[in-house]
């Protein structure tokens, strides 16, 4: 499922080589936290991935599977709203076919998610 234009939009981006920093909003109203929790709407860990992924689909133009994650890491709760922007650091290599990369979401200035890992391209 692609996330991007319902479960958030991108406000502003800044590539460079093999490095984005892009500044987006989530939508505290997308039915995902409808379960993720009612009321008190918590971004899940696998929709912050998908955003990484998709962000990275965009930039290098290939199709990508999450293959390994090195380090994942959820600092705090991030927390949706429509007024806030996420800030989302991004920056790759491409080595051999593969894509490692790095990556952090941070919300007033706070480092919320962090994940180093793996992508490779979809067969």
């Amino acid at each position: 499922m692609i996330l991007q234009n319902s479960f958030y939009t991108i406000a502003t981006q800044t590539a460079a080589v093999q490095q984005l920093q892009a500044a987006i909003h989530i939508d505290p109203e997308h039915d995902i936290f409808r379960g993720h929790f009612p009321g008190q709407p918590v971004v899940p860990g696998v929709c912050m991935v998908q955003i990484v992924k998709e962000l990275l689909e965009q930039q290098t133009g290939t199709k990508l599977l999450f293959r390994k994650g090195h380090q994942l890491k959820f600092l705090q709760l991030l927390v949706p709203s429509r007024s806030e922007e996420i800030q989302v650091n991004l920056s790759w290599k491409e080595e051999e076919g593969q894509f490692p990369c790095s990556a952090d979401f941070k919300k007033n200035g706070e480092t919320v998610f962090k994940l180093s890992g793996l992508f490779l391209p979809m067969a």
